[in-house]
């Protein structure tokens, strides 16, 4: 058994690194995601777990694993992990923030652009029954520029958000839990709002708020009753922030005017009845897919593992633990 080991297969970026320092680790390099099984028998004499999202290191994982004193996630969030129960086995948990703010940022650029003017159902429909040719009154979206752009979390991608959306003219209210500061909201044209007021006033809601037990089901048929029926959802952050049976009944009856989504409730399950919705676009969870994000990701990962072997400070531990050295 390697001392380390990667549930999935990384950029090469990340692996070189590993080569390079003549470490040993192993990949798992099954077809589709990691089984439970497989992820049990490859970590008992695990060091360093470099895992990605869609991997579930629960308590019983953890303890299938008596060595292991790293697992370095491969993403921004962690949810995936026992964070408490690895801290109290002392087992530091990292991940990879802020390198995949410009492509979720342009992600979400991209799906606001794509909702508000029908990219996506015009694209359905030319690769179907086609159109008649161009009429005054066929197929009509909404200008962006004018329109509020309401943010639920401004951490560094809602502000890059915030910062291309500007370019369109929009108007930007935002609300999380502290205001940012005064010369902040300057730059970014932005003004803090009470949740309540930006779900009221959004033309287009963007979600970019971390998922914790306060923002599970951040919106919920409640939500979705006393936002504009002309309102687009966009969420490309954490899908439980959603409650996806009552954003499919929004739709259906008009509460809201559409929703874009790369992240699920139920991940990667999609809420039976939004697939068949013609103005819901549905991405597979590619927010930070893009070349130059997961190259940065898989260096944070592969450099966490050696700086553990190497006795050097371990970079973005989430769990509270600190290195003694």
């Amino acid at each position: 058994m390697s001392k380390i080991f990667l549930s999935a297969q990384l950029p090469e970026l990340g692996t070189t690194f590993l080569k390079d320092k003549n470490l040993d680790f192993s990949v798992f390099n099954g077809q589709g995601l990691i089984s439970k099984t497989a992820l049990l028998q490859e970590i008992a004499d695990c060091e360093v777990l470099i895992c990605p999202l869609s991997t579930q290191v629960d308590q019983e994982v953890i303890d299938a694993a008596p060595k292991l004193k790293v697992i370095a996630n491969f993403g921004a969030g962690f949810n995936n992990i026992d964070t408490a129960y690895a801290k109290e086995k002392q087992i530091y948990v990292t991940n990879t923030p802020v390198v995949s703010t410009q492509a979720t940022a342009e992600l979400t650029a991209g799906l606001i652009i794509a909702l508000s003017r029908r990219i996506v159902e015009g694209d359905r429909l030319m690769h179907g029954a086609g159109f008649d040719g161009w009429a005054p009154l066929f197929f009509l979206g909404h200008e962006l520029k004018d329109k509020t752009l309401g943010i639920i979390g401004m951490g560094q991608i809602g502000q890059t958000v915030a910062k291309m959306m500007q370019a369109f003219g929009m108007k930007i209210i935002y609300t999380q839990r502290h205001q940012l500061d005064q010369t902040i909201e300057q730059q970014l044209n932005a003004q803090y709002c009470s949740q309540a007021e930006v779900i009221q006033q959004a033309d287009i809601l963007t979600l970019h708020a971390p998922l914790t037990e306060e923002t599970h089901h951040l919106l919920t048929a409640d939500t979705f009753a006393v936002m504009k029926k002309t309102a687009l959802l966009i969420n490309a952050a954490r899908g439980p922030l959603i409650d996806e049976t009552a954003l499919l009944q929004a739709l259906k009856n008009n509460k809201i005017a559409g929703a874009a989504l790369d992240v699920y409730e139920f991940e990667p399950t999609v809420t039976n009845g939004l697939q068949e919705l013609t103005n819901v676009i549905l991405t597979p969870h590619i927010g930070n897919a893009s070349v130059e994000a997961r190259d940065q990701m898989a260096a944070i990962v592969a450099k966490n593992a050696i700086a553990y072997y190497e006795q050097k400070p371990i970079k973005h531990i989430v769990n509270g633990l600190t290195q003694e050295f």
